[in-house]
């Protein structure tokens, strides 16, 4: 081969080494930025909204797969969502039963106390209203409990809605049943403060409107001045919105727990740091035959 043919060649091949090198980084690019990640999620889906009306009825019509957290949202306003798309049909008459006996109750005993004003219509009254209560609660934690989902076990979203529905159920449901006396710990002893800064914030409230009105003839008031009462009154009020505060942050705390480690099951951490380098053969575009390269596999 003439000699000076051969020097064009190869300073061809090395002009050309860049722009294929460029063209194979920028279909990296391309075809990176194109793939769908979301494998596990359906066309049908709407996964991007918090809330969907066309999943939510179009489950209920059996016509789509709903989402656990559309199912939630929707059956919260609409009750017996969930047991209509679980096809559980038998049990929505119970449901409804069980809330509208509890309100008619609570309505009926309550126009009692305000006939006779007698407390225990108005105990019956409190125990028919939280018999609603409890219904409605326990459509929300069947339909959760009978939500059929197979993408992975535990489940994100049954973790998180459990959380919600029942402090610490995701932690059992995750199998951390451990973590259940901490938070239900924290959350008790916030409430706890609540209740008895709320009941000092009443006390010295009281004690400040009669410091500072005109009481009649044979009433006394109260050893304190009205300043001093207004001090200790809004000291407790501030204490008993720390203590609210507190109650909902330990709440959100144990749903995030719940949410966090479900999607943390599967997550594999060992002592396995290694690095393996290996001959391959690569198939590069536009080339007769494959090229000779080197595999790079980290392991951590």
């Amino acid at each position: 081969m003439n000699f000076r043919l051969f020097i064009a060649m190869a300073a061809a091949a090395l002009l050309a080494l860049p722009l294929r090198a460029q063209y194979r980084d920028d279909q990296f690019k391309r075809d990176a930025f194109s793939q769908n990640y979301a494998d596990t999620l359906t066309a049908d889906s709407d996964s991007s909204k918090l809330f969907s009306f066309k999943q939510f009825f179009g489950g209920l019509s059996h016509k789509r797969t709903a989402s656990i957290q559309n199912l939630t949202i929707g059956s919260a306003v609409l009750v017996g969502g969930y047991q209509i798309y679980n096809k559980q049909y038998w049990k929505l008459p119970i449901i409804y039963g069980g809330i509208g006996a509890g309100v008619g109750l609570g309505i009926h005993f309550n126009k009692q106390f305000q006939e006779t004003g007698d407390t225990k219509y108005q105990t019956f009254s409190t125990i028919a209203y939280a018999g609603a209560a409890l219904s409605y609660w326990g459509s929300l934690m069947d339909g959760v409990i009978c939500y059929k989902d197979d993408t992975r076990h535990p489940s994100p979203a049954k973790a998180t809605v459990y959380s919600l529905l029942l402090p610490g159920l995701g932690q059992i449901y995750n199998g951390e049943a451990w973590k259940v006396p901490l938070y239900w710990g924290l959350i008790a002893g916030g409430a706890y403060f609540w209740a008895d800064n709320n009941r000092q914030y009443q006390r010295w409230k009281w004690t400040h409107n009669m410091a500072t009105s005109t009481l009649e003839e044979g009433q006394e008031k109260p050893p304190y001045t009205g300043e001093a009462a207004k001090h200790y009154r809004d000291v407790y009020r501030r204490y008993r919105d720390y203590s609210i505060l507190a109650t909902a942050l330990f709440y959100l705390i144990q749903v995030i727990d719940a949410n966090v480690f479900a999607y943390m099951t599967d997550f594999e951490v060992n002592d396995d740091l290694s690095l393996h380098m290996e001959p391959s053969l690569q198939n590069v575009q536009f080339a007769s035959s494959p090229a000779l390269g080197m595999t790079i596999g980290l392991r951590f």
